[in-house]
């Protein structure tokens, strides 16, 4: 077990982003906004049809446009190198490979890339650009009893399926059976910053100024792309205006690249808003089918969990919706299962919570559900079938807070004055209705490497390719530093987001704060060991290029014993439905979470809350939807897919419980994701309390609710 570092004044207490005053004056600049001589603009050209090959890319007038320097497609690009393993072990999406072939696998796929002297010269000569097809039929529709569906091979992070016991058997024991079908719809990132890459040699290296969530991770994969050296190649991303899962390696940065070795000049791909539809991934529809059997008193006997999810044809993407299940309940035959669809669409990506946002909406209305049929209160029921260890793993639990969660939220939320029965509560033509719903995803921790100087004036600069998405990581990593080294913050200096900097684990996964936090206090307990540093007074001498010390993570993390690492949640809304008209309005949401030490209250709460924001968006508003004729999407830009505005959202409020992670040096376990766990379960579950009605596909939308719609 890892000693957890004492609390020296910084971490736990609420502090402002330290480039908040940057952002909010326009001082921090975002990687389509920084200045670079001769720069050079590209616009890429999609596709308009589903499927089929390329006849033609008649750009011979298009050359002859003002400004316009090159028209880069299949016919004329440099080749790119795909056959290697990219980030986990995994195959790289090859619709980052451009221009390397005639094939259309989809609509939206990057045909060309048009560059021009200026962005609004570049967008009309694209926009000019005649593109010929040999069209081909299409499928775009994901179903139940596809016949191309299959069970995938496993992957690193989500095995295909998980069993034991006799299922059949132990349904035919059970007293209460639930067996029910759930579906959530396509749903994109749109985050607040498009992505956008400026590529430029410079010195013999190639150096990107990028907008994305792992500087290493983006600058290994160009690298392996271009059969470059990694040395060679530098990315820098240091503001970044959300990401989601999105921004890792995409079309717009390979093609920046391309067109700058063809040019020897800088080049800027920006994605608009309809091509980040088609472009930067999203999350897949899914299709989920749950069964459970319990006991007279609840307890489960049978817990099944199956989930259908899409990926395209050129690049297999697993949604791991069953994972919840894995570890939230334990029953006598248990068994989780993924499987897939190949369809004529684009790849679908990491999007908030990979499979537990979706997966925590149909197990969490599934175990309300159950709950009803057995006449227990949701959180009793709940509190009955939570394991002593790993359910599918065996393993013990590095803390296990649901508990504690769901107690606290039911005292803070009034739960134990609910009447359970449904349909009760009325305010005029207003029904009114609670539900709640647990939440858990991933503790991790990545090896990652740090590096801090001691500087002659007494401060301290830190060095990691950390990224910070709109997160508040910045901050936190600050936080963590002056702690670690007996110093104020005022003394830390924090740098990220450059490639320079070795590797570290990119933002994501809930993983980013852990991986980082543990690489800067190794390398902060390093320096004062070596300084015999006592409350960070520096001895005499320092020179003037300071003195540092780096770390690596990577044998200390494969030290940790092995556990069930998770952050958990208790989600409770309270729900208003209008009668007449079918709107559904969340009156107030609670969630109380256990996800290790909070470094920075401040913006902690911001994450939880703007999860819980997100689980409102996914319950009643966000559904993307793909036109079968075209295989395009409908709606396809910030006017026409439909996201929870201000007005859309009450007064949430976001708290936690003491829950150190005993095996992490600062006790963090992640807090990025699990906000949006469990939310739109609990607005679901809360619906149906208000109005008897039990909905089972999302969003829970005004037609469907007048419909009456399971």
């Amino acid at each position: 077990m890892t000693a957890v570092t004492p609390l020296r004044g910084a971490v736990g207490t609420a502090h402002t982003r330290i480039e908040g005053r940057d952002k909010v004056t326009g001082a921090a600049r975002y990687a389509g906004e920084l200045p670079f001589a001769e720069l050079a603009h590209g616009w890429l050209v999609l596709s308009t049809v589903a499927r089929g090959h390329i006849r033609s890319v008649e750009d011979g007038a298009v050359l002859e446009l003002p400004g316009v320097l090159a028209v880069l497609h299949h016919g004329n690009a440099p080749r790119v190198e795909t056959d290697y393993s990219g980030l986990m072990g995994m195959r790289p999406d090859p619709s980052v490979a451009l221009f390397q072939h005639d094939r259309v696998p989809c609509a939206g796929w990057p045909v060309a890339l048009v560059v021009a002297e200026t962005s609004e010269q570049a967008r009309e000569a694209a926009e000019a650009l005649e593109v010929r097809y040999d069209e081909e039929p299409h499928d775009v529709g994901l179903r139940t009893g596809h016949p191309g569906t299959y069970t995938p091979a496993d992957a690193p992070h989500a095995p295909a399926v998980t069993a034991k016991g006799d299922l059949e058997a132990e349904l035919a024991r059970s007293t209460v059976v639930l067996e029910a079908e759930y579906s959530t719809p396509e749903e994109h990132h749109n985050s607040m910053e498009p992505h956008a890459a400026t590529a430029r040699w410079e010195g013999g290296r190639l150096e990107v100024v990028d907008s994305n969530q792992g500087a290493v991770w983006v600058r290994n994969e160009l690298a392996n792309l271009f059969s470059l050296d990694p040395g060679s190649v530098r990315v820098l991303s240091e503001h970044v205006g959300g990401g989601f899962g999105s921004k890792g390696v995409r079309a717009h940065q390979v093609a920046a690249v391309m067109a700058a070795t063809l040019l020897q000049r800088p080049v800027r791909v920006v994605l608009t808003r309809r091509q980040m539809f088609s472009l930067v991934g999203y999350r897949s529809p899914t299709a989920q089918r749950v069964r459970l059997g319990a006991d007279a008193d609840g307890r489960l006997r049978v817990l099944e969990h199956q989930a259908l999810s899409q990926s395209s044809t050129v690049y297999e993407f697993l949604e791991p919706s069953a994972a919840p299940g894995r570890v939230l309940y334990d029953a006598v035959a248990h068994r989780t299962a993924h499987e897939l669809v190949r369809l004529d669409v684009p790849t679908p990506t990491f999007m908030r919570a990979p499979g537990e946002a979706p997966g925590s909406f149909a197990l969490e209305s599934a175990i309300d559900e159950l709950a009803e049929k057995c006449g227990i209160d949701p959180i009793e029921l709940r509190a009955r079938n939570l394991p002593e260890a790993g359910p599918v793993s065996g393993l013990p639990y590095a803390g296990r807070g649901l508990l504690t969660c769901f107690r606290e939220g039911a005292r803070r939320f009034g739960w134990a004055d609910r009447d359970p029965r449904p349909g009760l509560r009325r305010e005029g033509h207003w029904l009114l209705g609670t539900g709640t719903a647990a939440a858990t995803f991933p503790a991790g921790a990545v090896p990652s490497t740090a590096a801090i100087t001691a500087q002659a004036d007494g401060t301290y600069t830190v060095r990691i390719t950390a990224a910070d998405i709109g997160t508040g990581a910045r901050t936190a990593l600050t936080l963590i530093a002056a702690d670690a080294l007996h110093v104020g913050t005022d003394r830390v200096h924090v740098l990220i987001g450059d490639s320079d900097f070795g590797p570290a684990m990119m933002a994501g996964g809930s993983m980013g704060t852990s991986s980082w936090g543990r690489a800067i206090i190794a390398a902060a307990d390093a320096l004062r060991e070596r300084l015999a540093l006592t409350d960070g007074v520096l001895p005499e001498g320092i020179p003037p290029e300071g003195i540092t010390e780096r770390s690596d993570t990577t044998a200390a993390l494969a030290a940790r014993p092995p556990k069930e690492r998770h952050s958990y949640g208790a989600q409770f809304a309270e729900v208003a439905v209008d009668v007449s008209t079918g709107e559904v309005r969340v009156r107030r949401m609670l969630g109380i979470f256990a996800a290790g030490r909070i470094i920075n209250p401040l913006t902690a709460r911001a994450q939880f809350t703007g999860g819980m924001v997100w689980g409102i968006s996914m319950a009643l508003h966000e559904e993307a939807v793909r036109d079968r004729a075209s295989g395009g999407l409908v709606g396809n830009d910030l006017a026409g897919y439909h996201i929870a505005a201000h007005a859309d959202v009450p007064a949430l409020e976001a708290d936690w419980v003491d829950d150190p992670d005993p095996d992490d040096p600062a006790g963090i376990k992640g807090i990025g994701e699990i906000g949006i766990v469990g939310a739109a379960a609990a607005i679901a579950n809360a619906v149906h309390h208000a109005t008897g009605v039990r909905h089972r596909r999302l969003p829970i939308r005004p037609d469907r609710v007048l419909q009456g719609e399971a």
